[in-house]
């Protein structure tokens, strides 16, 4: 079989043998030495099982057909598939199976003229059964092949099974045709003895015993392994009889099944898609924020515990599995990181590295909202993990936390990409139902899509709360998305994921459409009477930034609502700003006429503000206001910091600056530090921040290879040509010079004498000649080469096949012939 192939794949020219490699690019991983290890690799189990995966329903079904109508000599032909293909009850067009054997053809999982196709070796292997039948009943058991071998007799057997027996060769008959026997099946009382057995209540009232039993004994079923618990198989022949109405290969479907799903209009599908997007990042935002406060510890065993997670929820408002998603998204978008704390552990739970805001968040915030998006929906399409698997119990049934290693999922990015393509396959608008996408996976690659229905259903959940698909439907800027991946891996020339869009300083066009659909940032904000601020749509960086420092979120949404407090123009002053700031700031943003009451608010606190100096002592406080010291040394909510008066204006503590700051601060007084000289320190609060960490690039499939462009492939291709040059050269050697007997001892030194003869006269002649060697390794090789020089104890020569020149150790010589 492999030398058929290998004869066919020699026979191929440049372009057809290009274009395998480029359906099958595992195929040059690494690059075959010569033609026959390409056919070995092409029919090895782990190749083709690459190959059938990206096959759809139908093609495979054509595959089957080929497999059952094989002869005894393993060949086929396409009027016998075609034969086969057409006998159920709806047939196929002709030409859409003939299109389906080119592909197969084109692939090499069949190879050969139209009326001896053979079948590529290790697909038997891979799938054992053919369109779900099982072995020939001769391969089985002699007395089932008798069976089966009259037909009048197979039917009336079949007719006389009992209902429940037939329920278990219909089940077995639709495939696999296999099944595991239940203990003691094969035990029980077969049919007929109506004595020992209880009334069958199910099967209409008459006793029938085991049905598996009854079939067994009547040859239509076959037992594969002895003991109580057992397989039995079907055979072939019984199932075709049983398929009769649906055909041998079962029910047929040429196209994707039919979406009937709602059409919504493109507008409101990006609208909600968008609105979405404007969550998402406000969601992140807050929670990088609340990790800026607090930074979540990680488990000594990785990730992050459930007791962290559960506060970040309740402080976004959100369940625990969409804070999960987020907080993986920012991970792998590279907004977060780990830090490692300084000293001993002091963690409550014993770990010695924190999760909080890289220095990329603050980059990131500064961008367009559109932006910030854009860097998180491409993350999310490329991060190696499974965000639905959070909250779940692993093999040792331990939970699974975010961030931790049983989340990781090499496939992820693969499966996320092929729930969105069948949703961009679609027409705009367009909103299929999840099981309607089950269906569409099913038929597009039913060998992946087997047993991932909870991932594909929890991509499409991710997708809807990110904002990648709205009321069900694929976005316009998500399907631009897409698309610009996709496109990024079939061009094939930047393997390392090097090149980014943000090379070329253009925003890319998702980045474009998405800000097409989101309101123009604003700079602005309508002051109310009650001190609340309002902001007409999303706030510009720079407005963002003064906002968190001067006023206090409330609400979020279209118009985000922010409230102005003591507190908050405490924090403002505190971070730098003078009273005469804040009237400017609260001018120049306003477009309504400042109220009068945040003028008096914005005056009495910068009054008040630094009214008491702190410094080191442990600390101390002092203030000129002798009543207010006073009043401090008496607050019983200061008792813990155990104030001692120096002077009628100095108090002192024991504790630190910052204790002290934060323990007056809490108890409604506003001090100010101060230096050595007495001036005050003014300044924003330090950010801690995580190293940087670089954002997750394009997906890896492990189970992929990547796609080389056509010019790549026909070098590959030239590369395997020379392979075999080399191969069909070596095989022309003389034996003295392959090595044999003779060479595997020291060589004589009258025959190195003899071959160092030779290699002079071929430098003389310039004639080509058989140099037979030992390599570096030991292991004897042979050239054929034309020697252009010796001396110093080395033999120059120049390959003409490879055209390079080479150099061989006298010493390593064994034997030299010229080539007649």
């Amino acid at each position: 079989m492999t030398t058929s192939l290998a004869d066919h794949l020699r026979a191929l020219p440049d372009e057809p043998l290009a274009a395998l490699l480029q359906l099958r690019p595992d195929l040059v991983v690494p690059v075959p030495a010569d033609v026959s290890a390409l056919a070995l690799r092409a029919q090895s189990r782990v190749s083709v099982a690459r190959a059938l995966d990206g096959l759809d329903q139908f093609t495979l079904q054509i595959l089957d057909a080929a497999r059952l109508t094989r002869d005894p000599e393993g060949t086929t032909s396409t009027d016998q598939i075609l034969a086969m293909a057409t006998a159920g009850p709806h047939p196929p067009a002709p030409t859409t199976v003939r299109a389906a054997v080119d592909r197969l053809r084109a692939r090499f999982l069949l190879y050969g003229p139209e009326h001896a196709l053979c079948v590529a070796g290790g697909i038997d292997e891979v799938s054992p059964y053919p369109a779900g039948l099982g072995r020939p009943a001769a391969e089985l058991d002699p007395r089932a092949a008798a069976l089966c071998a009259d037909p009048a007799k197979l039917r009336r057997t079949l007719l006389s099974a009992p209902p429940s027996a037939r329920a278990v060769l219909d089940r077995l008959a639709a495939g696999p045709p296999v099944g595991t026997v239940a203990p003691g099946a094969l035990e029980a009382p077969a049919t007929g003895a109506e004595d020992v057995l209880p009334p069958d209540l199910v099967n209409g009232g008459a006793p029938t015993g085991s049905p598996i039993r009854w079939l067994v004994e009547h040859r239509l079923l076959v037992r594969m392994s002895g003991g109580r618990n057992g397989t039995v198989e079907l055979p072939r022949e019984v199932g075709l009889v049983l398929r009769r109405d649906a055909g041998p290969l079962g029910p047929l479907r040429t196209s994707p099944p039919v979406v009937s799903g709602p059409a919504r209009e493109v507008k409101s599908v990006d609208s909600a898609g968008a609105g979405q997007t404007m969550e998402v990042v406000r969601h992140i935002e807050a929670m990088l924020e609340a990790l800026t406060a607090e930074p979540a510890p990680v488990l000594r065993s990785g990730g992050v515990g459930v007791r962290d997670l559960r506060r970040l929820a309740r402080g976004l408002g959100l369940d625990e599995p969409t804070t999960a998603l987020l907080f993986e998204v920012a991970y792998a978008a590279g907004l977060t990181g780990e830090m490692e704390l300084t000293g001993a552990a002091t963690t409550r739970y014993g770990g010695d590295l924190q999760i909080l805001p890289t220095g990329g968040y603050e980059v990131w915030r500064a961008v367009s909202l559109a932006q910030r998006w854009d860097q998180l929906a491409r993350a999310w399409m490329s991060m190696p993990r499974q965000a639905g698997l959070i909250g779940q119990r692993d093999d040792r049934d331990r939970p699974i936390s975010v961030l931790s290693a049983e989340a990781e999922r090499a496939g992820a990015p693969a499966t996320r990409r092929a729930v969105l393509a069948v949703l961009a396959d679609q027409p705009p608008g367009t909103a299929p139902t999840p099981d309607e996408v089950l269906e569409l996976l099913d038929w597009r690659t039913p060998r992946r899509a087997r047993g991932r229905e909870a991932a594909h259903r929890e991509v499409l959940a991710e997708a809807a709360t990110l904002g990648v698909t709205g009321l069900g439907a694929l976005t316009s800027y998500g399907r631009l998305l897409l698309a610009e991946l996709t496109e990024a891996d079939e061009r094939g020339d930047d393997p390392l994921g090097l090149r980014s869009d943000a090379e070329s300083g253009d925003a890319s066009t998702t980045v474009r459409a998405l800000d097409a659909l989101l309101p123009a940032p604003v700079d602005h904000v309508l002051v109310q009477a009650d001190l609340t601020v309002v902001v007409p749509g999303p706030p510009d960086p720079a407005l963002a930034a003064e906002l968190d420092v001067v006023a206090e979120h409330e609400s979020a949404g279209g118009a985000s609502v922010h409230r102005v407090t003591t507190a908050s123009i405490r924090r403002a002053l505190d971070a730098g700003y003078t009273a005469d700031d804040l009237h400017a700031l609260f001018r120049r943003r306003s477009r309504t006429p400042v109220p009068q009451g945040l003028t008096y608010l914005v005056d009495d606190a910068a009054r008040k503000h630094g009214g008491l100096r702190v410094g080191s002592a442990g600390a101390y406080v002092r203030s000129d206001d002798e009543a207010l010291l006073s009043e401090v040394q008496a607050d019983r909510r200061l008792e813990p910091l155990a104030f001692r008066r120096l002077a009628p204006t100095v108090l002192v503590t024991p504790y630190q600056v910052n204790r002290m700051l934060t323990a007056l601060r809490d108890a409604g007084y506003a001090p100010v530090p101060e230096d050595a000289s007495g001036a005050m320190v003014l300044a924003r609060p330090k950010t801690r921040r995580a190293p940087a960490r670089t954002a997750i690039g394009r997906a890896v499939d492990p189970l992929a290879t990547p796609k080389l462009p056509m010019p790549r492939l026909l070098g590959v291709v030239e590369q395997i040509r020379r392979g075999e040059a080399a191969a069909r050269a070596a095989r022309r050697a003389p034996a003295v010079v392959r090595g044999g007997p003779a060479a595997a001892g020291p060589t004589p030194v009258s025959g190195h004498g003899d071959a160092l003869a030779v290699l002079q006269q071929a430098v003389r002649d310039k004639a080509l000649v058989w140099v037979g060697y030992v390599d570096a390794h030991g292991a004897t090789a042979s050239r054929l080469v034309r020697p252009v020089s010796i001396g110093a104890g080395y033999l120059r020569a120049e390959d003409d096949r490879t055209e390079m020149l080479h150099t061989f150790a006298l010493h390593r010589i064994t034997a030299a012939v010229l080539e007649e």
